[in-house]
């Protein structure tokens, strides 16, 4: 299975062992980020060390352990269907349209926990909760 992987599960893996971190170091998907998802996890870096209590060196560590199991799609991909996502995302929650583009260009889901994705219809949405379910059959 294919999915494309919102920051937000990423930045959960990096806070503590959880089921993210399981799933993406084990989960035997194919999973697709983007560089948002970097962008957005060096912003708020700071406040992972705080969360997790782990040092720099735990961070990069982990950080490269994640990376390697991710799958970074080219910016053009995105791009070709960003005008559907808008129409699609941008009422929602327009932090959220490039995550649906994503999916769009690669005909996937996304794995995330955030409720505003739940508003489209058009893209599966699969929480952590799910996508365990799964795995597990």
């Amino acid at each position: 299975m294919r999915l494309v992987v919102d920051s937000n599960r990423i930045i959960a893996a990096l806070v503590k062992d959880s089921y993210s971190r399981k799933i993406i170091l084990y989960g035997n998907l194919e999973l697709l980020a983007i560089r948002i998802s970097q962008r957005d996890i060096q912003k708020y870096k700071q406040d992972i060390l705080k969360k997790s209590k782990i040092t720099e060196e735990q961070f990069k560590s982990i950080f490269e352990k994640l990376n390697e199991k991710l799958i970074e799609l080219d910016d053009g991909v995105i791009e070709s269907n960003m005008k559907e996502a808008k129409k699609l995302m941008d009422k929602i929650d327009e932090d959220d349209t490039p995550f649906i583009a994503a999916a769009l260009a690669t005909r996937t889901g996304i794995w995330s926990d955030d409720r505003h994705f739940e508003k489209q219809k058009r893209i599966k949405i699969w929480k952590t909760k799910d996508l365990l379910k799964h795995l597990k059959s």
